[in-house]
C-alpha cells in the first residue's frame, strides 16, 4: 500500500488529542474518514485536520470506505458491544486501554477476534515511549548475554499527578447531546462497591499492570494486595518479584512515574512523562557494576523528541504494514491484564 488509509471511530477528547493529531502528521498514513455521533463536532474536527469524509456512525463508514485500519477511541465500557462489530472490516484495530469493562466482556472480545481476520491492538502507549522501547531492548539483550547476571526485581511507581499536562488545550468540543448507548454489563460476581473499585483501578492503573508484564518479559500473578491500596506485589512465572506502588503520594503539577529493573550487577531506571505531554520522551539510565575490578558506569542515552502517543501511532502503522514488534499490546495479553486486576481487587477486598 502507498499510504495506510485509516478511519476514526470517535473524535472526543482522547480521539482528537491522543490519537488523531498524531496520525494526520504521519507521511505514510492518511486519515480518510471519521465516524462520530455528534455530526457538528465531526465536521469541525474534519475541517481542522483535513479529513475528507464524515459519517454518523461506524456502520455507515464501514459500508462506504475501503480502509486499511481503524482507530476507535471509545469508552472501554462499550468495547464488548462495539469492537466485535469493527472486526467485521477485517483490518487492524487500535482501541484505548483497558480491553473491556470486565474479564467476561474481554473474553467475548478475544473470542470474536479469533473468529475474524482482524488484529486488535490496545493503546498501552507507555510501551511505545522511546525510553521504554530502549529499556525493553536492553532488558532482552542483558537476559540473553547474562553480562549483569539474572533479572532480580521490577518496581513501578505511579503517584497521582497531572496526567493531562495541558494536552487538551487544542480540544474541539460540542454542546450536542450524546444519544443513549448500550454498555457492557458490570463484572460478574462483584457487588456494586467491588465493581466500582475494580473500575477505578483498571481506569487508572491498568497501564502499570501491563507495563509490569512488558518489563518482566513473561506472565505474572498477584502475590500480595496491601489493604491500604498502595502496594501490589507480584511474582513472575520464573519467580522474579515485582511491586507496583500506587500513589503513595500525589503531585499537583508534576508527573513522577518511574520503573526500576534490577539485575544482579546493575539496573535500568526508567522515567516516563505525563501521558498527554507532547514532543517529550521518557528517560532511561543503564547502570553497570560488573565487579572484578571493572569501573562501574552509567549510560543515559539521548532519545528522539517523540512522545509516546506519536510513537504509538508510528508503531501501529508499521504493524498494519506487517512489521509487528513488542511495543504494541495485542488483545489476548490485554485480557490477562484484566484477570490480574480482578485477582488484585478480590484479594484486597478479602475475597
Amino acid at each position: 500500500m502507498d499510504k495506510v488509509r485509516v478511519g476514526f471511530v470517535g473524535v472526543g477528547g482522547m480521539g482528537q488529542c491522543a490519537h488523531l493529531r498524531n496520525y494526520v502528521a504521519l507521511d505514510d498514513c492518511e486519515v480518510v474518514a471519521i465516524a462520530e455521533l455528534r455530526q457538528g463536532l465531526a465536521k469541525r474536527v474534519a475541517e481542522r485536520y483535513g479529513v475528507p469524509r464524515i459519517y454518523p456512525d461506524h456502520e455507515a463508514m464501514l459500508a462506504e470506505e475501503q480502509l486499511d485500519a481503524l482507530v476507535a477511541s471509545q469508552p472501554y465500557s462499550r468495547h464488548g458491544v462495539l469492537v466485535p462489530e469493527l472486526y467485521k472490516a477485517g483490518v487492524p484495530v487500535l482501541t484505548e486501554k483497558p480491553l473491556a469493562r470486565s474479564v467476561e466482556a474481554a473474553e467475548g472480545i478475544v473470542a470474536a477476534l479469533g473468529a475474524s481476520s482482524a488484529r486488535h491492538y490496545v493503546g498501552y502507549h507507555k510501551r511505545s515511549d522511546p525510553a521504554t522501547m530502549y529499556a525493553r531492548d536492553t532488558i532482552d539483550r542483558l537476559k540473553a548475554s547474562g553480562e549483569l547476571g539474572a533479572l532480580r526485581y521490577v518496581r513501578i511507581l505511579m503517584p497521582a499527578g497531572d496526567w493531562i499536562a495541558n494536552g487538551f488545550s487544542h480540544l474541539l468540543t460540542s454542546d450536542e447531546p450524546m444519544p443513549p448507548l448500550e454498555s457492557d454489563p458490570p463484572p460478574a460476581g462483584m457487588d456494586e462497591d467491588t465493581s466500582n473499585e475494580f473500575n477505578i483501578f483498571v481506569n487508572y492503573y491498568i497501564h502499570q499492570v501491563n507495563l509490569m508484564r512488558h518489563l518482566l518479559g513473561e506472565p505474572y500473578s498477584v502475590s500480595y494486595a496491601d489493604p491500604a491500596r498502595v502496594l501490589l506485589a507480584v511474582h513472575s512465572a520464573s519467580g522474579v518479584p515485582g511491586v507496583i506502588e500506587m500513589s503513595p503520594y500525589q503531585t499537583t503539577i508534576a508527573w513522577q512515574e518511574q520503573a526500576l529493573i534490577a539485575f544482579e550487577r546493575g539496573y535500568l531506571a526508567l522515567e516516563l512523562p505525563a501521558p498527554l505531554a507532547s514532543n517529550r520522551p521518557g528517560s532511561v539510565t543503564l547502570y553497570r557494576d560488573p565487579g572484578n575490578g571493572a569501573t562501574p558506569e552509567s549510560i543515559t542515552p539521548e532519545l528522539p523528541w517523540i512522545h509516546a502517543m506519536r510513537q504509538q501511532a508510528i508503531n501501529f502503522i508499521r504493524a498494519v504494514r506487517g512489521a509487528e514488534g513488542d511495543a504494541l499490546c495485542q488483545a489476548p495479553e490485554a485480557l490477562d491484564d484484566l484477570r490480574v486486576a480482578r485477582d488484585y481487587i478480590q484479594m484486597v477486598r478479602g475475597g
